[in-house]
């Protein structure tokens, strides 16, 4: 006889937190807590199977945890010890009865983990392959460098608004740079404003350099026809198309476009009952680093003329097919003409930029699928 034990762990940099529950039990067994390793889980499981295998019973493991501070870490050191694991979904996780959970602590949490597992009342967690996974580390480790030089600058600013220090140029032109390097100020004032520009300009020279990076890896044979056509794409360069695709991984997982949209959490709430209808604003549940990317290029589209197509967009489509191609140019002329019919119905401009990037990743959506038709 062959029985089927889910484990739930609720893990934190400290220590996990284990459970093991089989359908038909009460209530979970063998709860123990135990050093932050998967060689630890091994051990635990070994320990149940051993206590399991004194019934004469055959026993299969199924381990979960929900997404968090491990990322992918557990999941593959357990994969490769031939465990079955999945990541679950924090948001999607019910009690098997449907309740929303009411009660928070680490037994609890694992014992939580264990029961959807056993009674399926979650979503897992997609696991890329090592290589997406790689370059989307590094993409992220650039957004953090662009946060810190986002910063960075605004301190600048403000050290010279405390100072009453007024440049009559626009921030950051290469006026402004060169009136910031020829203020002469009291020696403690100087020190302090030649350390901020030291960090402007270090954080400049490794954005270059990430970028310059991020466009070759753009060109490794895995990505490059993927980011030629995303790049398609009134607001899509090379950066946000390489983010899209290894973020995503698979777009087929996804069964249609509005699907992927709600992966991004572009879709609105919704807030109805009976024959009345509420929408609410969007999720913003899922994947942000991609919903803040879209936006942006949303910003792009929302300005310039209805299918004016610029000598950097008619290069950057250079080398893809004819379909493609059209495919492209028909999504950018409709997301155009969307933005100003909308801001003629006196849409606000932020509502209407989300829209778009919410039919951008639509468009995206049929690109990598090949859904142009």
């Amino acid at each position: 006889m062959k029985s089927i034990l889910y484990v739930g762990m609720d893990v934190h940099k400290a220590h996990f937190t284990l459970c093991t529950y089989a359908i038909g039990d009460e209530d979970v067994r063998f709860q123990h807590t135990v050093e932050p390793d998967y060689k630890q889980v091994l051990m635990y499981l070994e320990r149940v199977r051993t206590k399991v295998t004194e019934w004469n019973e055959e026993v299969e493991f199924i381990c979960g945890y929900e997404a968090g501070c491990l990322g992918y870490s557990l999941y593959a050191d357990l994969t490769e010890h031939h465990v079955k694991c999945i990541i679950l979904a924090p948001t999607t996780m019910l009690m098997p009865d449907g309740k929303k959970l009411k009660k928070k602590n680490d037994k609890w949490d694992a014992k939580r983990i264990a029961k959807s597992l056993a009674f399926h009342t979650y979503k897992p967690v997609y696991v890329p392959d090592e290589e997406d996974n790689s370059i989307k580390e590094y993409i992220r480790m650039r957004e953090d460098h662009r946060k810190a030089l986002l910063s960075n600058k605004q301190q600048i600013l403000a050290f010279c608004l405390r100072h009453g220090l007024r440049c009559t140029a626009n921030n950051w032109t290469g006026k402004h740079l060169r009136w910031l390097r020829s203020l002469e100020l009291k020696t403690m004032l100087q020190e302090a404003l030649d350390e901020y520009l030291i960090t402007y300009c270090t954080l400049e020279d490794k954005l270059k350099r990430m970028d310059q990076r991020i466009e070759e890896l753009a060109q490794l044979p895995r990505y490059k026809e993927k980011v030629k056509k995303l790049t398609c794409f009134l607001g899509v360069r090379t950066h946000t198309a390489l983010s899209v695709i290894v973020e995503t991984s698979d777009f087929n997982r996804f069964a249609k476009a509005e699907k992927f949209a709600s992966y991004l959490g572009l879709v609105p709430g919704e807030c109805s009952s009976g024959e009345k209808q509420k929408r609410l604003s969007i999720t913003k549940a899922g994947n942000s680093h991609v919903r803040r990317l879209l936006i942006q290029s949303a910003h792009s589209i929302a300005g310039g003329r209805v299918g004016y197509k610029s000598r950097i967009l008619q290069k950057r489509q250079e080398g893809n097919s004819p379909e493609d191609i059209a495919y492209a140019d028909r999504a950018n002329e409709r997301l155009r003409r969307k933005h100003y019919r909308m801001q003629a119905k006196g849409v606000k401009y932020k509502v209407g930029v989300t829209a778009i990037a919410r039919e951008l990743a639509c468009f995206m959506w049929g690109m990598m699928t090949g859904n142009i038709a």
